[in-house]
């Protein structure tokens, strides 16, 4: 039974809060009769059993909770008219009517990563209320004090309320640069995760499948998913005893096949949309990567495309990657020493390894210091100081 509610709160909650917000207008309303809702749904179902309808029971009880919490307080009057209006008009049976959940959910997240609000407050709203996770779940995820948490939260909620935000999926003149945002910020989840907590990537790797559900026809929302999947596949052979393994040191035995297949269904999908975007660029280089040999000719050439649509000067230092293998170290290391990202720790790591594949010890040493005094990765930095040792 516990099972069965952990299930039904992963795969109700983002709906139920949508809904209850585009009823109610309330943010902290919505949520209270929610977690209300659910928290009804853990003391009843054991003893009397999941119902039939699992999604419209914690609508009708949420909805029923929001009322009585309006009718006690006055100064919500107004509100109390609408929901009472609502609650008329819709039976026990109707709520909540099938087709407005995918609205309601795009409407949420396009919300939640409204340019308006800064980034960190965009990716904690998203997870609260798409994922589920708790303030303290977010804040452990992210390296913060709950408080810290709570405190971006309410802010990012006064803010939509101050500022007006509407409860809406943008005008389509407005939609390609807001599903921008949307996508950066489940991309960001998902990266934040794959440094090693594992518990973000899976939840941008949820995020990704319910934005490819609610918007299926767009490429790059198939990118994004393709390419997470992808990477994700290689997730259990990137450490070892907790220590980083570079990719072409990694066993591809062990590499998640099932995942791979996926990741490359969604990437063929999106390139049948016409895909040409970043993140599928970004996909059809993760599932090159997952080959063997490596096809690294024509991975040059796709972050060639990448960084021409980017103009990134991180996309460029992959190339040179690329390039290195294809070419030899010093064609790699002429591109990467016009790059000029001198506080990027990538960079330097890049550049001492191809300095020490050029035989030149001590800019490779020099290089690999570099590197290490940038990160505070316990993981990255113990993989340079075993190369300093080498």
């Amino acid at each position: 039974m516990v099972t069965a509610l952990g299930d039904v709160f992963r795969a109700e909650w983002g709906r139920v809060l949508a809904t209850l917000i585009g009823v109610l207008g309330d943010f902290d309303l919505a949520e209270d009769a929610a977690q209300e809702a659910f928290a009804i749904a853990a003391d009843r179902w054991p003893r009397d059993g999941v119902p039939a309808n699992p999604r419209a029971w914690l609508m009708r009880t949420a909805r029923n909770r929001a009322v009585d919490r309006i009718r006690r307080d006055r100064t919500l009057a107004a509100k109390q008219s609408a929901a009472k209006q609502t609650a008329a008009t819709q039976s026990a049976a109707e709520v909540p009517m099938e087709t407005a959940f995918p609205d309601e959910r795009l409407e949420l997240i396009f919300t939640c990563c409204h340019p308006a609000l800064a980034l960190e407050a965009q990716v904690a709203l998203t997870l609260r209320t798409l994922g589920g996770l708790t303030t303290d779940e977010i804040a452990r995820a992210f390296l913060v004090p709950e408080r810290t948490m709570a405190q971006r939260l309410v802010r990012a909620k006064r803010k939509i309320k101050a500022a007006g935000i509407p409860f809406r999926v943008p005008p389509d003149h407005l939609l390609r640069e807001r599903l921008d945002a949307v996508l950066a910020v489940v991309y960001l989840i998902f990266n934040e995760g794959y440094g090693g907590r594992d518990e973000l990537a899976a939840e941008g790797i949820w995020l990704g499948r319910a934005l490819s559900e609610l918007l299926p026809g767009e490429p790059e929302v198939r990118g994004l998913l393709a390419m997470m999947l992808l990477h994700d596949s290689r997730r259990e052979t990137r450490f070892a005893d907790g220590e980083l393994v570079l990719l072409g040191d990694q066993d591809p035995a062990r590499w998640n096949a099932t995942q791979i297949a996926r990741g490359r269904a969604e990437l063929d999908r999106a390139i049948a949309l016409g895909g040409r975007g970043p993140y599928v660029l970004q996909a059809a280089i993760a599932s090159l990567h997952a080959e063997k040999p490596c096809d690294w000719p024509q991975i040059a050439a796709l972050y060639g495309e990448l960084g021409r649509l980017t103009a990134s000067p991180v996309v460029e230092l992959n190339r040179a990657i690329a390039v290195a293998e294809t070419d030899g170290p010093e064609a790699g290391l002429r591109i990467v020493d016009g790059l000029g990202l001198h506080d990027f720790r990538y960079l330097h790591s890049t550049r001492a390894e191809l300095l020490r594949r050029l035989g030149r010890a001590d800019e490779a040493r020099a290089a690999y210091r570099r590197a290490r005094d940038l990160t505070d990765d316990g993981a990255e930095r113990r993989f340079l100081d075993r190369r300093l040792a080498e």
